[in-house]
């Protein structure tokens, strides 16, 4: 059972238990440890025509392809609504107790407050606490979900998410485009896009190399914008976890990567970036991560099959019943770990019982 918040665990000299990953899931790499393996991509020029949009459009492509993650700059989002949106999001994080829990998600509530994660059945805890709301569709927004603390910052949400939306469109125009398919292509197949903004706030742990922030994961949707601050702490790999890297934080960059609809969509061509988030015990992280998702009757299926290539779904399902099978099998697995733990415990108690008569007997 999660705390209602982690401001009464964050001063504790040791972390609580509901906390504690598996020694396989632990940290490998620090939180500031920085690599500049993750391409930083300039997008001053993007909506030109010629040489220089074709070089930034490679460079996507490219990051793309090996790794499923990279990072803008020259983006055209205002820096003073960034500004604006973190400074918002640091002071609700550092409101009471009480104040954040009147947002409280819990219940089946959709959007609003929640520690550690909003999924049914998570056996071990992350290390954040979250504010989330559904901003797209427009017609969905409910605004009594969206936390009205501090005053402005629902208004200053409303025009974060539209230019993260155009963002993202115009990215997907891009990977479309080096699909050979039409540029809205890849956006036409979200069919009605949905976009979720998550607030992501990790405090300072008391044993950051026990836990993670975020657990690793691939995102389900089709492309999701993430801001951080200058702390660090998202990690990538791209050899299934046994290499990791920390993203170093540019200021005032958005880490783009795809999920697992973009990465079908393209058959597979384009990664789906494997990444998690790492805390430390020196100071508190903040990321704000706008995850474009497309409809939930969206069709999900290769747009383009390259010539001697077999598709990488066997057929064509929905959105949401490929978010069903994600889930379903991220809580197999886990279940099926903490199975394969407990007959360990059991294993290692049996010889114990049974060679005590064997040493009575030869006695």
């Amino acid at each position: 059972m999660a705390p209602s918040t982690l401001t009464e665990l964050a001063g504790k000299e040791t972390l609580q238990a509901s906390f504690v990953r598996d020694e396989d899931e632990r940290p490998k790499v620090a939180y500031n440890q920085f690599s500049d393996e993750i391409p930083v991509i300039s997008l001053a020029g993007i909506n030109d025509v010629g040489e220089n949009r074709a070089e930034i459009c490679q460079k996507i492509v490219e990051a793309c392809e090996n790794w499923g993650i990279f990072q803008v700059v020259d983006h055209g989002v205002d820096t003073k609504l960034i500004s604006e949106m973190t400074g918002l999001a640091r002071e609700f994080f550092a409101l009471p107790a009480e104040d954040k829990l009147r947002f409280n998600m819990s219940g089946g509530k959709k959007g609003g407050f929640i520690v550690s994660s909003h999924l049914q059945g998570e056996t071990v805890q992350d290390w954040r606490e979250i504010v989330t709301y559904f901003s797209y569709p427009i017609k969905s927004r409910d605004y009594s979900r969206w936390p009205d603390m501090p005053e402005g910052w629902i208004e200053v949400t409303k025009e974060y998410s539209d230019k993260l939306m155009g963002l993202a469109c115009k990215l997907l125009e891009v990977l479309s485009e080096a699909m050979g398919l039409e540029k809205e292509a890849l956006s036409k197949a979200c069919v009605e896009m949905d976009q979720k903004v998550v607030v992501n706030f990790y405090p300072k742990c008391p044993q950051p190399d026990l836990t993670l922030g975020l657990k690793r994961h691939t995102d389900p949707g089709t492309i999701t914008l993430l801001l951080q601050d200058q702390v660090g702490g998202l990690q990538a790999t791209r050899d299934n976890g046994n290499t990791w890297i920390t993203v170093q934080p540019v200021e005032g960059a958005f880490v783009v990567n795809l999920g697992d609809h973009g990465h079908y969509l393209s058959n597979g061509r384009f990664k789906n970036a494997d990444h998690q988030a790492v805390v430390n015990s020196d100071c508190s992280r903040l990321s704000i991560a706008t995850f474009q998702n497309p409809a939930p009757d969206a069709t999900v299926y290769p747009l383009k099959i390259r010539e001697g290539e077999k598709p990488i779904l066997e057929e064509p399902i929905t959105f949401s019943e490929m978010y069903r099978r994600k889930m379903s099998k991220d809580l197999e697995l886990a279940m099926l770990k903490k199975l394969a733990k407990e007959q360990q415990m059991e294993t290692t108690k049996k010889p114990e019982l049974e060679t005590k008569p064997l040493e009575q007997i030869l006695a």
